[in-house]
């Protein structure tokens, strides 16, 4: 099973940067890969058993199941249905405080490709494919947090005065 791993330290406080990473009100405003979010069977919010939908901006839908929530570390999930070139999907996003105004996020990714015999082939394809989509990613979250408006107004609605 290939694990890619992609890190990047960003300047802006822990629990903020996990806050705009798991929030789908705000999600699609910084998050280029993704362009339609919902978590289903009325959650509002990511949590362990939650379920979610996704639809990237190249077409393809997954269906997860958050397996680990806890905020403001770490948030992961398991694909329940998606895209046939998975026969097993899942992922974590990590962030750790290197300071109060500095957190290194670490997304990781592990899949299963269903052709045993073209693994090899296919593992490396999709493996260099998902690590520009979750650098690109992490590059577009340290740019919101780094240079919009976008932790402010997360964090004023979380924290009203």
């Amino acid at each position: 099973m290939p694990n890619i791993k992609c890190t990047r330290i960003i300047f802006a406080p822990q629990a903020d940067l996990f806050a705009i990473a798991q929030d789908y009100g705000v999600r699609l405003e910084w998050d280029s890969f993704s362009r339609e979010m919902i978590f289903l069977d009325g959650a509002r919010q990511a949590a362990p058993g939650v379920r979610a939908w996704g639809r990237s901006r190249n077409g393809l839908a997954m269906e997860v199941e958050y397996i680990t929530v806890n905020p403001p570390t770490v948030a992961a999930m398991r694909m329940i249905r998606g895209p046939r070139f998975f026969s097993q999907f899942s992922g974590s996003w990590k962030f750790k405080a290197l300071g109060p105004d500095e957190t290194l996020a670490t997304f990781n990714y592990h899949f299963t490709t269903p052709w045993k015999h073209l693994r090899p082939i296919v593992d490396l394809a999709l493996s260099y494919l998902l690590s520009r989509e979750m650098d690109r990613r992490l590059h577009d979250l340290r740019r919101a947090a780094e240079k919009t408006d976008i932790l402010r107004r997360v964090t004023a609605f979380r924290d009203p005065a």
